[in-house]
């Protein structure tokens, strides 16, 4: 059993604010990172998203704080401005009863002024993204000598995001005596690294999760060639008729061809990622929340530290590179209680990648048939029928006059039902055609089992890959970098990206390994990989090759 809130040696106005939140007992995050931090101790805390990382630092910050003294006392890193300013709400609810200590957060894409202000008034703790915090820091206007505390959070995602020199540059410029905890969904070599050079003996926790995916989620995947994702997402959209839903999407890129996409074919649909103006993502984010927008098209980091709750459903453009990807976006669904729904539009190249994740969240996702023109229909009329049936059985106002009036006019109550009833009735859609993948090209009709499907899903990919490899198409490759030194699938395709000028399209399945990574490589970008022969890594000479059939 975890340790209650109240058994806890902390403020009692802090107890008093728990307890205003309705809360009685600490998560496993809280049970093993709170009493280590109140011993001072270093951290590394591991857990998902969603299992109090936040109050399992907050709680032992507040207990550091000297409210007589006019310092900054304790800095939390986060590595986007929405989820500083979570993490800034969530400080606020603890000090509710607590007046005296001062908290402001400080971020890129609001006024330098009001910032200025809030940083003259020495505020005991400071929630910021890792730039922000350096700008301040270089000009003067914020003071870190008398830290005590310093904790990243999302550690991982702030590496990722290409953060680790502004990382660096606050471990070295604060107080060496400082206490600093490291909060993160994974804990790959590099974080270790950071570790070894920066903390004093940390205390690893990591909370393993018996089941990482919401229970209440149904986790579905589509089998679809690349080429018809889009025609798919809008069969899938119209079947299923959320009221909101996330749409994930791995690059910026497909972002806005997504936006662009569905906004042609009338869906209300607007992006959220990281190259548009602050003032921009706040008018999306709004709308979002006020439901005046349906669906919201995100990347990962854009979408980071948003606290939405009404969210039924989670599409997968792509799947993600990474299995704890999967998991970050299929929670922002079926919360507080309610069920969701999360969809995964998966090509035949990446079912290896999908199978990793069933692994990994030891769940099977369930394949789900492609909805023909004759699924829509009858999902979208047995919506209307219920629709219907809830408005005629609550409804109490009287139309008997209009409806006298109607009938001396000559119309039968079936003309004026079927009349009120086309206004309510959707149109019927035509939808472009789509071949599954266990379908081939001269096969228009949906005949057969679906087991015979399967299995000729199997043989006809089966067959591609034999067609591809004899026809070269991909070239087997291996780089001498693998998860030792920090690498993901994810990483290496930004660093192909960056440093040769490769884009991700011209790299095909990848297998990372401790120390090298296997991959598939058009021939026509070879010659670009070559560039990067001799090239450091991390400290490491980087060696890459082609593997040559025996």
């Amino acid at each position: 059993m975890n340790i209650l809130f109240n058994e806890l040696p902390i403020l009692e106005e802090t107890k008093q604010a728990i307890e205003n939140l309705g809360l009685v007992e600490t998560t496993a995050i809280q049970h093993h990172a709170i009493p280590k931090m109140l011993e001072g101790k270093d951290l590394i805390g591991q857990a998902q998203t969603g299992t109090g990382k936040t109050f399992a630092f907050a709680i032992p910050i507040l207990e550091q704080i000297n409210a007589t003294e006019k310092t900054t006392q304790a800095l939390v890193i986060c590595p986007t401005r929405e989820l500083t300013l979570q993490v800034y709400k969530e400080f606020l609810k603890l000090i509710k009863f607590n007046k005296t200590v001062r908290i402001t957060s400080i971020y890129g894409g609001e006024s330098y002024n009001k910032q200025f202000k809030a940083l003259s008034e020495h505020p005991h703790i400071v929630v910021a993204t890792p730039g922000r915090a350096i700008d301040h820091l270089n000009r003067g206007t914020v003071d870190f000598s008398h830290l005590k505390v310093l904790v990243l959070d999302e550690a991982d995602e702030m590496l990722k995001m290409g953060f680790q020199e502004d990382l660096e540059t606050l471990l070295k410029d604060t107080p060496r005596d400082r206490q600093t905890a490291l909060f993160s969904a994974t804990i790959p070599p590099f974080i270790k690294k950071i570790a070894q050079k920066y903390q004093k003996s940390p205390e690893i926790i990591q909370i393993e999760t018996p089941t990482l995916t919401v229970s209440k989620t149904d986790q579905v995947f589509y089998m679809v060639k690349k080429s018809d994702r889009d025609q798919l997402l809008m069969r899938v959209l119209d079947y299923y008729d959320p009221t909101s839903a996330i749409i994930f999407a791995n690059r910026k890129v497909d972002v806005d061809a997504l936006v662009t996409f569905l906004q042609k074919h009338n869906y209300e649909a607007d992006a959220i990622h990281g190259d548009l103006k602050q003032s921009q993502r706040d008018y999306v984010m709004n709308r979002f929340r006020l439901k005046k927008l349906k669906f919201l098209i995100a990347t990962d980091v854009a979408a980071r530290g948003l606290d939405i709750s009404h969210v039924d459903m989670i599409i997968n453009y792509e799947i993600p590179f990474e299995d704890e990807i999967y998991v970050h976006r299929i929670g922002r669904t079926g919360r507080a209680g309610k069920s969701g729904i999360s969809v995964s539009l998966v090509y035949p190249s990446m079912r290896g990648k999908l199978a990793m994740i069933e692994r990994y969240i030891k769940t099977k996702i369930r394949e789900a048939e492609i909805p023909t023109e004759a699924d829509i229909i009858n999902k979208s009329e047995e919506r209307n029928y219920k629709k219907l049936r809830d408005l005629v059985s609550t409804n109490e106002a009287n139309y008997d006059e209009v409806i006298s009036r109607l009938r001396e006019d000559g119309f039968s109550d079936d003309e004026i039902i079927n009349a009120l009833l086309s206004k309510e009735m959707l149109e019927k859609k035509k939808y472009d055609q789509i071949f599954s993948p266990a379908q081939r090209r001269n096969d228009d009709s949906r005949s057969g089992s679906r087991d015979s499907k399967r299995n000729d899903s199997r043989n006809d990919s089966r067959s591609d890959s034999r067609n591809k490899k004899s026809a070269g198409v991909y070239k087997n490759a291996v780089i001498n970098l693998g998860k030792e030194d920090g690498i993901r699938a994810v990483t290496l395709l930004d660093y192909f990206k960056k440093y040769a000028d490769l884009y991700p399209k011209n790299v095909g399945d990848i297998t990372v390994n401790s120390n090298e990574t296997e991959f598939q490589i058009h021939p026509a970008a070879i010659k670009r990989l070559d560039e990067l022969n001799g090239k450091m890594y991390n400290g490491k000479k980087i060696k890459f090759g082609i593997i040559r059939k025996k």
